[in-house]
């Protein structure tokens, strides 16, 4: 889930557990099948097929897996097509969420997510209350480990970066989406590498959470989304006290 800690996103995808690895790589199977059928099997001249294969190389995900989806999607025997949506969802207590699916039937998705969020105390806002709460951002995330920081602000904001970051645990640095490709393949160029680079949404405002029970309200929420089959990412405002992130 993005949104409540950049850092903590990045140490969970790379130390999945096996059981959460396996849900992860085959969503990133089914991401990259997907891209394939729309735009062809060359990263180059393919934009969404280029980001779920930096995320595939993140989760240390094989490349025999990441063969099979491509030419899964490049086969001519399998007609399924596939629908992009996103939902606006409020959370417990008023945390805001944004979830992207792909789905190959929309009223099964509807149905099922519709049941997850009654259940879970969420409900579907109105379109544009929860989106508003967002800005759509390229992100790039450097550990600190191997990156020196006048190197990277420098580097970033020279090939158009809007914002450089410097935190105890690394480095971030912020794009207008149009220019994420340019200032990440600079980065690369120079050596520096990310242990995250995507196209996200950021909170505007955050909603804090402190008590026990809203943390746990949340996590419940979120992780039962992110186990639906047809859910790519979720985005969150939460903010999540130290370590419960």
């Amino acid at each position: 889930m993005a949104g409540h800690s950049k850092w903590a996103k990045v140490k969970t995808f790379k130390g999945a557990i096996d059981a959460k690895r396996g849900k992860i790589f085959a969503k990133l199977s089914k991401e990259i099948t997907i891209a394939v059928k729309i735009s062809g099997a060359d990263p180059d001249m393919n934009p969404r097929l280029r980001m779920v294969l930096f995320k595939c190389r993140g989760a240390n995900m094989p490349n025999e897996n990441i063969d099979r989806a491509i030419k899964k999607g490049t086969g001519g025997g399998e007609t399924t097509s596939f629908e992009d949506l996103t939902y606006e969802v409020y959370g417990p207590h008023g945390v805001a969420l944004l979830v992207e699916l792909s789905t190959d039937n929309r009223n099964r998705t509807a149905a099922e997510i519709r049941s997850v969020l009654t259940k879970n105390g969420g409900t579907i806002a109105t379109a544009g209350s929860v989106s508003r709460l967002f800005q759509r951002k390229g992100q790039m995330i450097v550990p600190r480990e191997g990156a020196n920081e006048d190197q990277v602000m420098e580097v970033a904001l020279e090939a158009g970066a809007e914002d450089f970051k410097a935190e105890p645990e690394g480095y971030e640095v912020l794009t207008d989406p149009a220019h994420f490709e340019a200032v990440h393949k600079q980065l690369e160029a120079k050596g520096i590498k990310c242990a995250s680079a995507e196209v996200t949404y950021l909170p505007t405002l955050t909603v804090p959470l402190t008590e026990p029970t809203a943390v746990t309200a949340v996590h419940k929420l979120t992780e039962l989304l992110e186990d639906h089959d047809d859910v790519k990412e979720i985005y969150s405002n939460a903010e999540f006290p130290d370590g419960a992130g």
